[in-house]
């Protein structure tokens, strides 16, 4: 498969679980987290499908498409280890939905920022909210969600939070 190839599947399966995590947080209350703007696609479609929720963006430095920058008082600008703390001591646990999407493309890096990442993503979840990740995330509490059809495994990582 070609890299091109590669990064269309990706991009299909990231907006199949975008849009059947919309629909699955209906009745959940709460805002979006979206961890990595990169060039804002992910935050844009998630402005489409989910006009009403308040969409709380983290990122390191912001390099995106300038139609897809969120105002300032919802970027959380800088390492998203201290962005998560801060979100999570001002704002406690109230997402409904979360996207990381924080892969590197080295597997060994990726897989000690799923691990430093996953707790304090927690921190932020509320209980039955949903979690998309392009990492496997491993939360004591959080239970697998089968992935949509035609999303291959392992290509996308979906997460039920616990209480």
């Amino acid at each position: 498969m070609s890299r091109l190839d590669s990064f269309v599947r990706r991009l299909l399966a990231q907006q199949a679980c975008l849009d059947w995590a919309a629909a699955a947080i209906a009745g959940i209350p709460g805002p979006v987290l979206e961890l990595g703007l990169g060039n804002g696609r992910t935050f844009d479609h998630l402005r489409q499908i989910l006009p009403d929720r308040e969409i709380l963006v983290f990122e390191r430095e912001v390099r995106a498409h300038p139609d897809c920058i969120p105002d300032s008082a919802h970027l959380f600008l800088g390492d998203v280890r201290e962005t998560l703390k801060q979100a999570h001591e001002r704002l406690g646990p109230i997402a409904a939905l979360a996207h990381s999407d924080i892969g590197t493309g080295d597997e060994a890096r990726n897989a000690r920022i799923a691990a430093d990442l996953a707790p304090r993503l927690a921190k932020l979840m509320r209980p039955g909210g949903v979690v998309i990740s392009d990492q496997p995330l491993a939360v004591p509490g959080w239970s697998p969600i089968e992935l949509p059809k035609g999303v291959p495994e392992g290509r996308y990582f979906l997460y039920r939070s616990g209480n």
